[in-house]
């Protein structure tokens, strides 16, 4: 008499490891690629490196890998893929700065802003730092960063972080966004990056565990808060500005319904081609909408999305 498989194995859940109603959403999201999604936010997640280019270049930082036995390759800019993951203490470098982890996809939303140093940044929701500290290694630490976050855990993170990377031009602070703009609105910043907070659908495979542990009504209530988010951080964008808003989802309804939303209330903001802001390599992943969308598909990628929004005087 054959084995009984368990049921759950014949149900979409079971196969593809995800809870129904995520299925779901990806499905009427990318109908044509719903279950390679699926399946790929089950893999394991690659080790992607950001070299500080302060410290030394990356054909440099390759050659002390290759020294030290671990095989990697360039993925252009200052990102190296790792071919073995590894605990960061393991990675060359890393305390003494050389080196951040940083997903490919989050690496190409500091360089949509095209920050160039003596600019005033705000980094809003700017915790644990990828971003922050990437804009202020692009920059050459000269300029002016704000990066705030509303929870002092992750604050203290960042500035373990810049301390580690010896950056000087990141000014971090707690702060709630939502609750009272008025005096970060008077200082006024050239240049904006909302890294909204998010479903994190994108970056399944870093947390498999999260997918069990979120419910189906997350997507409208982050909708919500990212759109609230988007209001605040305009208004302390100056004339002829640069906003650029990114979340770490794959799901319309936190990323091109937002944005659609925004505009309409906010006539003012036009969005931009990236291309010219980003390498070749990468324009492939630009839509004709002017989208930034990237899927962990054998790619080298987390999901991730961005817009570069500017701002009429």
């Amino acid at each position: 008499m054959p084995a009984l498989v368990p049921e759950i194995e014949a149900t979409e859940p079971g196969r593809y490891r995800h809870p129904q109603w995520w299925i779901d959403a990806v499905r009427s999201a990318y109908p044509d690629r719903w279950e390679s999604a699926l399946r790929n936010s089950n893999l394991h997640p690659p080790l992607i490196l950001r070299v500080n280019r302060r410290r030394l270049s990356v054909t440099a930082y390759l050659e002390k890998l290759a020294s030290s036995g671990m095989e990697a390759r360039l993925l252009g800019q200052d990102a190296v893929l790792l071919e073995k993951p590894c605990r960061v203490e393991r990675l060359p470098g890393f305390a003494a700065g050389e080196v951040s982890v940083q997903d490919l996809g989050a690496q190409r939303a500091a360089l949509l802003l095209d920050a160039c140093d003596g600019m005033r940044i705000l980094d809003a929701c700017a915790a644990p730092g990828g971003k922050a500290t990437e804009l202020a290694e692009l920059i050459g630490d000269r300029g002016e960063i704000l990066a705030v976050d509303q929870s002092p855990d992750r604050i203290n993170t960042l500035q373990r972080n810049l301390k580690r990377l010896g950056l000087t031009s990141v000014k971090s602070r707690q702060f709630d966004l939502t609750r009272n703009i008025r005096e970060i609105e008077r200082r006024g910043f050239n240049k904006i990056l909302l890294d909204a907070p998010c479903s994190g659908m994108g970056v399944l495979r870093r947390h498999p565990e999260g997918k069990w542990q979120k419910r189906e009504n997350l997507l409208p209530s982050y909708a919500k808060l990212q759109f609230k988010l988007l209001e605040a951080v305009s208004k302390c964008l100056k004339g002829n500005g640069i906003l650029v808003y990114s979340t770490c989802s794959t799901e319309p309804e936190e990323n091109e319904k937002v944005i659609e939303k925004f505009l309409k209330a906010h006539p003012a903001f036009k969005i931009e081609n990236p291309k010219p802001f980003l390498p070749e390599v990468c324009h492939r992943f630009i839509g004709k909408d002017h989208f930034l969308r990237t899927y962990p598909a054998g790619e080298n990628m987390d999901g991730f999305f961005a817009v570069r929004m500017a701002r009429k005087s």
